[in-house]
């Protein structure tokens, strides 16, 4: 049956992203167009957003960005929902075995104290920080998330990482692919630096632009990250770690992530 133009919806409108004008790592204006990617087959893509993302490389320090990010009223719109297996208790049995090589590895600098999960998703790698003796605590963007980990008997929040005013409480701080989501990562760097106790470490993960995983992806043209909705940086392990060295943290530990396809993990102590 047609709708007829009286009743039927608008269309809707494209909003721009909030272009960078520098590196959002080193602000170096030398910024340049590197490729682009469609992001219209991701599963919580909507309309609000335009289907391509535009791609930049930063000629002063390497780094590979996209050419804005989301404005809050878009950024609203895509945290509204989130993968089913992203939500809390979601595969927890699989992914504890994941999770407790992590807890293991991080333990060996940190035994104890509080354990803050920035964009904790299924919550497995705070469940599984309890069973080793941590005080869990989740922090996430989606509303619907963070109750839903409160209801599973852990304190969660839904803030920003660098709206928290808590300095030196936490002794470990997992930002399990959050870093590629931050507009700016070096702000949420900063905030993990003024959170942790003096001996407390950051444990991260995220794609690895520069292994030959993405490589062979890319030839293949099978590489799913230049079409992440919700990602925003590419990071080289080189330029990981010099942000690191930036803020304030020493990295201690290398690891290949077994979360997701062509990813690293680092661990790093607040120094």
């Amino acid at each position: 049956m047609s709708v007829s133009p009286a009743t039927a919806a608008p269309p809707v409108t494209n909003r721009p992203r909030l272009l960078y004008d520098a590196c959002p790592l080193c602000s170096a204006a030398a910024i340049s167009a590197l490729r682009t990617g469609d992001c219209s087959g991701h599963p919580l893509y909507r309309p609000v957003v335009g289907p391509t993302i535009n791609w930049m490389r930063c000629a002063a320090c390497g780094h590979v960005f996209t050419d804005g990010y989301f404005t809050d009223e878009v950024a609203a719109e895509i945290f509204s929902s989130a993968n089913p297996n992203q939500q809390p208790g979601a595969g927890f049995e699989q992914n504890r075995y994941i999770s407790a090589r992590i807890v293991e590895r991080v333990a060996r600098y940190v035994a104890d104290g509080a354990w803050l999960d920035v964009g904790f998703g299924n919550g497995s790698l705070l469940f599984t920080a309890q069973e080793w003796g941590y005080e869990p605590q989740g922090l996430d963007l989606r509303p619907s998330t963070a109750e839903g980990l409160r209801r599973l008997g852990v304190e969660a929040r839904c803030a920003d990482l660098t709206a928290l005013d808590e300095p030196g409480r936490y002794s470990v701080i997992s930002l399990a692919d959050v870093l590629e989501h931050m507009p700016y990562p070096g702000e949420g760097l900063v905030a993990a630096h003024r959170l942790l106790r003096e001996d407390g470490v950051i444990f991260a993960s995220m794609p690895h632009y520069d292994c030959a995983v993405w490589r062979l992806l890319d030839a293949a043209d099978a590489n799913p990250y230049w079409g992440e909705l919700e990602h925003f940086h590419n990071f080289s392990r080189r330029r990981l770690y010099e942000l690191l060295g930036e803020h304030g943290f020493e990295p201690l530990h290398y690891a290949v992530s077994e979360r997701y396809r062509a990813c690293m993990e680092v661990i790093a102590r607040r120094v």
